[in-house]
């Protein structure tokens, strides 16, 4: 598994590591009107999932706004974050945000998206900082577990992965 720290403190993470080239798993989380949502809604399309802590701190709302304004210059791609956050908190986040199209998702009730791509952090019960592009047949073609979950993903290579899976 890769090493993960949250604010320089070892983290144990739970779950599978994903791997370019890997078939995305599938997951079943919540929408912010309480619907399921799964990797197969989204199916046909590139993905780029944006894995927070929290969209209620200032890395992961700029890292959730970054990504939104970077792939909604682009057609047949779908930026979806990914958090444990309730989703009344993430609603309450994108009404304030100012962004009309992101799509957050939350992971609280089964954790099914952060054991499957092995972002859970055992001792926190939150999900790591982690970036995936998935391809329109559900092929990983990037993966970024961000080694401190305080830091900033690299914006620029996952961009580009996405533009490469266009």
């Amino acid at each position: 598994m890769a090493n993960v720290t949250f604010k320089h403190n070892p983290v144990t993470l739970i779950g599978n590591e994903i791997k370019v080239g890997d078939k995305a798993p599938e997951f079943t989380v919540l929408a912010n009107d309480m619907s399921e949502v799964t990797l197969a809604s989204s199916k046909g399309k590139i993905r780029l999932f944006s894995v927070v802590p929290s969209v209620d701190t200032g890395v992961c709302d700029a890292q959730t706004r970054k990504f939104n304004e970077e792939a909604s210059k682009l057609e047949n791609v779908e930026v979806i974050t990914v958090s444990v956050d309730l989703p009344f908190a993430q609603r309450r986040w994108c009404a304030a945000s100012g962004l009309e199209n992101v799509i957050t998702v939350s992971d609280h009730r089964d954790l099914s998206f952060g054991e499957a791509y092995g972002v859970v952090m055992k001792e926190l019960r939150l999900l790591a900082r982690a970036v995936f592009v998935v391809d329109a047949n559900d092929t990983v073609t990037y993966v970024e577990y961000v080694s401190e979950g305080s830091n900033h993903p690299n914006y620029e290579a996952a961009i580009a992965a996405v533009k490469e899976a266009n």
